[in-house]
C-alpha cells in the first residue's frame, strides 16, 4: 500500500479553523501559509478573512435590530468600517503571530518587498 501524498493546500474546514481560529496547519502546508501571509494578495486576503468572524455581527445588527432599512445598513457599515479599520491597523501583528505559530520567521517578508528594502540598501550605501 502506498502512503497518502501530504496536502499543500487547506481543506475547507482546515481553512476555516486557520481563518477563523487561527489553528495551526499542518508542516506539510508551509509553503501554502507562506504564501497566504507574504505572497502577491496577502493584504487583500488577510482583510477578508479578518472579517470572517464578523459576518455574523454584521447580519445581527441588520436582521435583529428594529428599524427602516437605511438605518440597520448604516449601523451594519459603521460596524464594517470599524472592523476594517483595526483589521488594518493591527495587520502585521496578526501575520506574525500567525507566522510565528506555523514555525516560520515572524519577520519574514515577500520577495518584492525584500527586494525594495535591498535597493533602498544599495543606494544608500551608494549616496553615503
Amino acid at each position: 500500500m502506498s502512503a497518502r501524498p501530504q496536502r499543500t493546500r487547506p481543506n475547507a474546514g482546515q481553512w476555516l479553523g486557520y481563518a477563523v481560529l487561527g489553528r495551526k496547519l499542518p508542516d506539510s502546508m508551509q509553503d501554502w501559509v507562506r504564501r497566504d501571509l507574504v505572497g502577491p494578495g496577502a493584504t487583500p486576503r488577510h482583510i477578508l478573512r479578518s472579517m470572517i468572524p464578523f459576518l455574523p455581527i454584521f447580519i445581527g445588527f441588520f436582521v435583529l435590530f428594529p428599524g427602516a432599512i437605511w438605518l440597520r445598513a448604516s449601523m451594519v457599515l459603521l460596524a464594517l468600517l470599524l472592523a476594517l479599520f483595526y483589521t488594518a491597523a493591527y495587520m502585521d501583528q496578526n501575520r506574525a503571530r500567525r507566522l510565528e505559530i506555523h514555525g516560520l520567521p515572524a519577520d519574514l517578508k515577500s520577495e518584492k518587498k525584500t527586494a525594495e528594502l535591498e535597493r533602498e540598501r544599495e543606494n544608500y550605501r551608494r549616496n553615503h
